[in-house]
């Protein structure tokens, strides 16, 4: 259909064949999405919605609160339709964030505008919060996820995300991802902190979750290197001193 309306490589040989099924030759320069139109009227075509062989989701899981304490609540999922076989297969994650739900999606080929988050949750507190978000979700190949806990507690809902560079040259090599629930306005925010060592990723999460947390220490600036979301979702490590 899209070679015909476009005129492109190919067009010939389809035209042939709906005109082959009754269709009127096309005339002499007339655009293609013209002629279409009245070929498939005149065949007798009908449009018929395709299923999709692709299905991308991502879940909240209300019962993870009730689990492994720390374990992430959100679930991404790509389910994948074989129409000859009659079959499908499928592939999950479970990661700390909606944004990172969104990037191992958009990594799996899910178009990045059709993964918007439905208005829900809490809702970003300000355009830092929605700036880094975009940036989680898209550049989910720089990053790899080391440790994350997730904290419902109704006095202090806090995510925190340790992430490690795949890029050894990266000034800041891991990252801690925060984010915080503001119960009151039903806002969050989200920030991020640069580190050299995982000790001290992991350390700054460990106090963040005891309450002791001072502030998160800049990432260092660097021309080719950007924050980044998550490709793995391992089983978060109990915290340190926080409980």
């Amino acid at each position: 259909m899209s070679k015909i309306r476009r005129s492109k490589s190919g067009h010939a040989g389809a035209e042939r064949r709906l005109v082959a099924l009754g269709a009127p030759p096309r005339l002499p320069r007339q655009p293609g999405a013209e002629w279409l139109v009245q070929a498939l009227e005149a065949v007798g075509a009908r449009r018929v919605a395709h299923p999709g062989n692709h299905k991308f989701c991502g879940l909240f899981d209300r019962t993870a609160t009730w689990g492994h304490p720390g374990m992430p609540q959100v679930l991404a999922v790509h389910l994948q339709r074989d129409q000859e076989k009659r079959t499908f297969s499928f592939a999950h994650a479970l990661l700390p964030l909606p944004a990172m739900a969104q990037s191992w999606l958009i990594h799996r080929g899910c178009p990045p505008d059709a993964i918007a988050l439905a208005p829900l949750g809490p809702q970003p507190a300000d355009e830092t919060t929605r700036a880094l978000e975009r940036r989680l979700a898209g550049d989910g190949d720089h990053y790899a996820m080391g440790y994350s806990y997730t904290s419902d507690d109704p006095d202090d809902m806090v995510i925190v995300v340790a992430l490690r560079a795949l890029d050894e040259r990266a000034p800041s090599p891991f990252r801690v991802v925060v984010e915080e629930v503001d119960t009151e306005t039903w806002t969050h925010t989200l920030r991020e902190g640069g580190f050299d060592t995982l000790g001290e990723a992991l350390q700054w999460c460990d106090d963040r979750l005891a309450g002791q947390a001072g502030l998160l220490p800049p990432v260092r600036p660097a021309a080719a290197s950007r924050p980044a979301g998550v490709v793995q979702a391992p089983a978060p490590r109990p915290p340190g001193r926080s409980r």
